[in-house]
């Protein structure tokens, strides 16, 4: 079941390159910079995904990234998820998030599994939101 909104935020894409083709399809790394809110708190997060274009045109890509504080805190998390290319050029993606923090403010999310919508825009721009799965 679809839990409380744990996180949302905005940001960029601040650099793509191709790291592979694999079976004839190119394998895209994206990095994205963003702020926002985790669990309530002001944050800073940039994050790294690798997508590969299936046959039926939907996108699949795993990645990582770190979510810091202003007091310095951070969390790390890894995801999966699938994504649909849209007709003005931007890309929505649905999957799921795991984070693993020793903060004692994030400590908890480590128990936690998440599921996030991230939408990129044709001109770089990023937004996203987070839920905890329970």
């Amino acid at each position: 079941m679809l839990g409380e909104k744990i996180g949302e935020g905005t940001g960029k894409v601040i650099a793509q390159r191709v790291i592979s083709a694999q079976g004839g399809q190119p394998k895209m790394e994206t990095t994205f910079q963003g702020t926002g809110k985790l669990m309530g708190l002001v944050s800073q997060e940039t994050g790294t995904y690798c997508v590969a274009q299936r046959a039926d045109g939907s996108l699949f890509g795993d990645g990582q990234g770190i979510v810091m504080n202003p007091q310095g805190e951070s969390a790390s998390w890894t995801a999966q998820g699938v994504g649909l290319p849209q007709k003005d050029g931007s890309t929505r993606f649905r999957g799921a998030l795991y984070f693993a923090s020793t903060s004692p403010t994030w400590s908890r999310l480590t128990s936690v599994a998440a599921v996030y919508e991230f939408e990129v825009d044709a001109q770089g721009h990023t937004k996203a939101q987070l839920f905890e799965w329970k």
